[in-house]
């Protein structure tokens, strides 16, 4: 089928607006050795820890098939990495020299993977992980792997204390339509502020940049979302709680790529809503009662490590070699010539004609 060029235009045009108005990854930092192509190529939300485990240069399970990730270096690995989700907006006025692709299918992900493969690789270091997500409770911290990030206000209470002290951020910020007695407000406000003591704390320890574990940043922002629920896309409030998170953002990834001396990559999530698949729970009529792990009365299966195919083709081959260098040697041995073979023999033979 034949299309006119006004319509191959429009199409391509259209592909472009659609690209930018929608969901976006935007890349903010990243070192020399993560190449990030420049492209309008189509990310899954779900293949999003697996884009973060390549780019610290940890393996996946299946292989992602995205042009926009270069293969990076064998021998340098990047020493953190920071992934910021922001929910409520599809795209941010970001700096122009970043690199953004288009998000697809954007269903909730957490890279919790991501962060157990830091734990079993580097179990006898001290890796920060840290990793803060909307609850009940709206804010809260888990995976904590350094005392430095204990004192750290996490709850939506905790952080209403921090705003009231000095050096918090509603005396640095232009605030401007934002309040300071909405619960919206306070929420969003917060969740910069958490930005901002992070970084902080960054800048105050630097010697946590300078260990073997790479680290690793999670962080999900819902408040530009409630902002937006409760006073719409077009107030001021949402307009300058924006741009105020497009300013601290950009803040954040310096501040973090330069504590690890260039060697961090910092993402940006930008998410209008969503998308929640719908699943059907069944039970199979065949299912055991039969608990194939004794320690856990719910059932549960031992925990699977995927270095296990790795470790038994190692200890199969090796055990295989040993086998066969074994039966080698007790056949060389059992049809070896004492009087021409061992040295022994042989010296004993000459000094008795020699006597």
């Amino acid at each position: 089928m034949n299309f006119s060029p006004g319509f191959v235009a429009f199409a391509a045009f259209a592909s472009v607006f659609s690209g930018v108005l929608g969901d976006q990854l935007t890349v903010l930092r990243s070192p020399q050795y993560v190449t990030f192509r420049e492209g309008q190529w189509p990310i899954s939300g779900e293949k999003i820890p697996d884009l973060v485990a390549l780019t610290m240069g940890f393996s996946v399970q299946e292989d992602l098939d995205w042009p926009g990730l270069a293969s990076g270096s064998l021998f340098q690995r990047p020493r953190a990495n920071a992934l910021i989700t922001v929910r409520g907006i599809g795209s941010m006025d970001l700096p122009s020299n970043t690199t953004s692709y288009p998000l697809e299918n954007p269903v909730p992900f957490t890279l919790d993977s991501v962060a157990n493969t830091i734990h079993t690789l580097f179990a006898e270091s001290t890796p920060v992980v840290l990793q803060l997500a909307p609850s009940e409770e709206r804010l809260y911290m888990m995976g904590m792997a350094n005392t430095v990030f204990e004192d750290l206000p996490v709850t939506l209470q905790q952080i209403r204390a921090r705003l009231s002290q000095e050096g918090s951020v509603l005396h640095s910020l232009p605030l401007h339509s934002l309040s300071r007695n909405s619960e919206a407000d306070l929420l969003f406000l917060s969740e910069v502020q958490v930005l901002h003591d992070i970084s902080a704390l960054l800048l105050r320890h630097k010697h946590l940049a300078k260990d073997q574990a790479p680290d690793l940043f999670s962080l999900e922002l819902a408040g530009l979302e409630e902002i937006s629920r409760r006073y719409g896309n077009d107030s001021p409030q949402f307009q300058d709680a924006t741009k105020i998170l497009a300013s601290v953002l950009q803040k954040f990834a310096d501040d973090v790529y330069g504590v690890y001396g260039s060697n961090a990559v910092v993402e940006v999530v930008t998410v209008k809503t969503f998308e929640v698949p719908l699943t059907r729970k069944s039970r199979s009529i065949l299912e055991s009662k039969q608990i194939s792990n004794p320690g856990s009365p719910y059932n549960l299966a031992y925990n699977y490590n995927f270095d296990y195919a790795v470790i038994f083709n190692i200890v199969l081959w090796l055990m295989i070699v040993l086998a066969l260098a074994v039966i080698v040697i007790s056949y060389n041995l059992w049809n070896m010539d004492p009087g021409y073979d061992s040295i022994i023999y042989r010296m004993t033979n000459q000094k008795i004609r020699m006597d």
